[in-house]
C-alpha cells in the first residue's frame, strides 16, 4: 500500500504522491487521469487542487524533484504552496532542514522554519527566477513589451495591471473595494483562461488590497484551477509589485504580511539589480493520508479508501483564528 497525504499551504489543497516509493512509476497519462479523480468533486475525497508528485531529482545539488499536476491535468512550472508541503515531506524522509528541489523551472531553495503556532509546522521557499518581458508569458494584443502599473483597456476601463512571471505567469492588480477583489477578479480570470488573444497560455490572475504598510490581501484566479484560497507564488509576485509600484509603503528590509482567503503568509523581497526573487514563509499543514494499492493508483482507483485524519487541521484553524 501507498499513502496518498493530504496537504495544504493557506488551504491550498493537495494529494502527495512519491512515486520513489512504487514498483512502478505512473506515466504521465496515469498521472493526470489520478490527479483528475482525486480533484473531482463528485468523488466522496477531500476537496484538492492538484497533485504533488516527488521523484528522484537527477540535479546534483537537489534533493528530489516536484512536479505539479493541476486539477485540469495541465502542469504548473512551480507551487509556492505545494513546494512547502513537499518540502515538509522531504524534510521528515531525509532529516534535513535545508536543501533545494528540482522544480520544471530551477532547483529551488527551502528550509524548515519556526512554527507558526502550536503544531503548525512551517517553511521557508525561493521564488524564483523573475521575468517581466512578454516572451515567458506569452502575451500578445495588449500594444507592449512589458506591463508594470499599466492601464490595459482592452481588459478594465478603470484598473492597472502588472504582469511578472516566477516563473509561473501572474497578471496582478492593486483594487481598492470588494467587489473588484471578487466579482471584477472572476470575470477577468475567467476571460484571460479561456480562448483569448492576450494570454493564449492563460494566466494565474491577482487582485490585491493594500491593508497597510507591508500588508495585503490577495485573492488569486489559478490558472488551471479557478478561484483558489491561496496561490503561493502569487502572493510572492504581487509582494514584488507591491515593492516596485508602491515603494513608498513597503519596507523590503522586513517581511511582508500576505493574507488570503486560507489564512496568512509573510514574504521576503529581494529587489536588487540582476537578483530578483522572493522568500515564502507559511504552514505546511498535513491533514491526514489514504491508503492505496499501487493497481489503483494506476487504474486511478480512489472511491471508497479510508482517510487517516492527523489532527493537524484543528491547530490551523486556530491559528487563523488568531490572526483575523
Amino acid at each position: 500500500m501507498i499513502n496518498l497525504f493530504y496537504v495544504h499551504g493557506s488551504e491550498n489543497h493537495f494529494y502527495i504522491l512519491d512515486q520513489t516509493l512504487l514498483n512502478n512509476k505512473l506515466n504521465d497519462i496515469e498521472l493526470i487521469k489520478l490527479t483528475k479523480s482525486i480533484t473531482n468533486k463528485d468523488n466522496d475525497l477531500n476537496p484538492a487542487d492538484g497533485l504533488l508528485v516527488v521523484n528522484e531529482s537527477s540535479h546534483q545539488d537537489a534533493l528530489a524533484q516536484m512536479r505539479v499536476i493541476n486539477a485540469d491535468g495541465s502542469e504548473a512550472s512551480m507551487c509556492g504552496n505545494g513546494l512547502r508541503c513537499v518540502a515538509r515531506y522531504l524534510s521528515n524522509k531525509y532529516h534535513k532542514d535545508s536543501f533545494k528541489v528540482e522544480t520544471k523551472s530551477a532547483d529551488l531553495l527551502v528550509n524548515q522554519h519556526a512554527d507558526l503556532s502550536h503544531n503548525v509546522a512551517a517553511f521557508s521557499v525561493e521564488i524564483s527566477p523573475v521575468y517581466f518581458d512578454g516572451k515567458y508569458f506569452p502575451f500578445q494584443n495588449l500594444n507592449t513589451t512589458n506591463i508594470l502599473n499599466t492601464a490595459l483597456p482592452q481588459l478594465s476601463d478603470h484598473l492597472r495591471f502588472t504582469a511578472i512571471a516566477v516563473p509561473n505567469p501572474h497578471l496582478i492588480s492593486f483594487v481598492e473595494n470588494d467587489h473588484d477583489l471578487n466579482e471584477t477578479l472572476g470575470e477577468i480570470g475567467k476571460k484571460l483562461n479561456d480562448p483569448n488573444p492576450y494570454f493564449t497560455d492563460g494566466v494565474n490572475v491577482n487582485f490585491a488590497k493594500i491593508l497597510s504598510r507591508n500588508k495585503l490581501f490577495v485573492h488569486t484566479y489559478e490558472r488551471g484551477v479557478g478561484f483558489t484560497n491561496a496561490c503561493g507564488t502569487g502572493m510572492s509576485a504581487t509582494s514584488l509589485a507591491f515593492a516596485i509600484n508602491f515603494p513608498n509603503l513597503v519596507n523590503t528590509k522586513e517581511p511582508i504580511d500576505v493574507y488570503n482567503p486560507g489564512g496568512m503568509v509573510q514574504t521576503k523581497v529581494h529587489n536588487t539589480p540582476n537578483n530578483q526573487w522572493i522568500e515564502l514563509i507559511g504552514n505546511a499543514t498535513f491533514v491526514g493520508k489514504l491508503s492505496i494499492s499501487e493497481e489503483n493508483l494506476h487504474a486511478a482507483e480512489v472511491n471508497n479508501i479510508s482517510f487517516t485524519d492527523t489532527g493537524e487541521e484543528l491547530d490551523y484553524q486556530k491559528f487563523v483564528d488568531s490572526i483575523k
